[in-house]
């Protein structure tokens, strides 16, 4: 049976609309990310109308291909021109633009390629052997481990955030609130309508992620007086070259960042940009040449860059075993997996076990044409870096609009995602993150039904939620999250305290 479902799955894979689809999908994502400013996520949420009218195979497949591409392809811009193109690859943007100073451009870029691929394959044989297993031990779960999962991903989302904690509740309590509008709630009463029938159905994910992560950045360069365009002065040889001298040089920092990558991955609401700068950072402390870092040494490029594509599998963990976003790309796939009736969960891989093994396979496949295509992206940097933002930004704007109408023909939807938009710029622009408002609203419906379902079973006793072993240690690892910090501040209150008394 399980042969049968994976050679349907290469078949599946292996048609040539697929094929067509990923190699389409690998240029748009390379073209994003070489691109500053614009991100994976907004790659991802640019394809979302187009995928209202694939199959669940292709549009999936269209997605993973272009987040690894645009990943890898962000560090192009970094290494060139001291602009990350995607926030990933800012942790180890001045180390690249040093060596590019020093005339090392194409081993610098040659790290990011390689090792990104090798941090790509990583996770994804992470990715296919842990989520089945996963899913097997999640079939077990009842709603009280399902509550402690939900507060554990928020959690992660808040303490993880490279912004403040405080900014990070009021982010996630935004997501949250918007979650509440409409009737989906346990009761189906309607809230936060205000009289307005197209609320009934509450804030339209797709929608709502379009405008979060493509509207503010039109706004962005709306508003910035400064609009970067510079040329290029670097000549870039074979990126290849020296590659196999580095790996044999560093195979303990390839495969700590390839660790590393996958398991903050795996943490909701971390992703790709906090696994890059964890990973720089580890790599520094565990340098033998530590002094070197910053001023154009390769160690770090080659453990962040691994971390950048494993963290990219790792957050499908979570997203497909127990429907909880790993990142905020891995959000917006949640809602394409809900529209094309897949709804993520541990049944996933039982309801749709052919689906899921081409999931597995366009991840592989993603990965090996990384490298001619990165070779590619490279040798064609000069013309895709000077496209002009004034002409690029006001069609992304016009393909939002005419992609999101699309979806249901709805005017509202569209006035949605130009609020939302309006929204998360301000927020960016004070410092709120982003991350914790997507996966409050993406999991608030769920952590609101697994709440009031687990109090009618426990009859109103709260102390059943610790009932369960599972559910009992999950809840206390949640508990001791959020008491950590404020422990913390207590220590060193009382410490400098007794110092100053002394």
């Amino acid at each position: 049976m399980e042969l049968t479902n994976i050679l349907a799955a290469f078949q599946q894979v292996f048609d040539p609309f697929v094929l067509g689809v990923i190699l389409i999908a690998a240029i748009f994502g390379l073209f994003v990310g070489a691109v500053p400013g614009l991100s994976a996520t907004m790659a991802v949420a640019l394809l979302v109308p187009i995928t209202f009218f694939m199959d669940p195979v292709p549009a999936i497949a269209m997605m993973v291909t272009a987040t690894a591409m645009a990943i890898t392809s962000g560090d192009i811009p970094g290494c060139l021109l001291r602009i990350p193109g995607t926030p990933s690859s800012a942790a180890y943007t001045d180390e690249a633009f040093s060596m590019t100073k020093k005339g090392q451009a194409d081993i610098a870029l040659g790290a990011s390629i390689i090792f990104s691929f090798v941090g790509g394959l990583f996770g994804t044989v992470v990715l296919i052997v842990a989520a089945p297993v996963l899913a097997d031990i999640a079939l077990s779960f009842s709603s009280y481990e399902f509550f402690w999962l939900v507060v554990l991903g928020l959690s992660c989302a808040i303490f993880i955030s490279p912004a403040s904690t405080l900014k990070g509740f009021v982010s996630l309590f935004i997501g949250l609130l918007l979650a509440c509008v409409g009737m989906n709630n346990p009761a189906a009463f309607p809230r936060f309508t205000f009289g307005n029938e197209a609320l009934l159905n509450g804030v339209t994910l797709l929608p709502m992620m379009v405008g979060m992560f493509a509207i503010s950045e039109v706004l962005r360069y709306a508003t910035d007086s400064e609009q970067k365009r510079v040329e290029i002065k670097t000549s870039v040889g074979n990126i290849f070259t020296g590659m196999w001298r580095l790996t044999r040089k560093y195979p303990k920092s390839i495969l700590r960042g390839c660790v590393l990558g996958t398991a903050v991955g795996a943490l909701p609401g971390a992703g790709a940009d906090i696994a890059a700068w964890m990973s720089y950072g580890v790599s520094k402390k565990f340098s033998k040449e530590p002094e070197k870092f910053g001023t154009g040494h390769v160690e770090g490029i080659v453990e962040a860059g691994a971390a950048n594509n494993s963290a990219l599998a790792g957050a499908w963990i979570p997203a497909l075993v127990f429907g909880i976003p790993g990142d905020s790309i891995t959000a917006i796939v949640i809602g394409v997996l809900y529209m094309k009736n897949m709804a993520p969960g541990p049944m996933i891989f039982t309801n749709s076990p052919v689906e899921m093994y081409s999931i597995f396979i366009v991840f592989i496949l993603a990965n090996i044409i990384m490298l001619p295509l990165g070779y590619l992206a490279v040798k064609a940097a000069k013309k895709v870096l000077n496209v002009p933002r004034n002409i690029l930004m006001p069609l992304i704007l016009i393909f939002c609009i005419v992609g999101v109408f699309a979806i249901d023909n709805s005017i509202f939807d569209v006035v949605v995602m130009l609020c939302v938009g309006l929204l998360a710029y301000l927020m960016e622009e004070n410092e709120f993150p982003i991350a914790p408002a997507v996966l409050g609203v993406v999991l608030g419906g769920m952590l609101e039904e697994n709440f009031v379902f687990s109090m009618i079973k426990a009859d109103g006793d709260f102390m059943m939620f610790f009932s369960r072993p599972i559910a009992c240690g999950l809840g206390i690892f949640a508990i001791l999250i959020w008491v950590m910090p404020l422990l913390k501040g207590l220590y060193k209150t009382v410490a400098g305290s007794r110092r100053a008394v002394a």
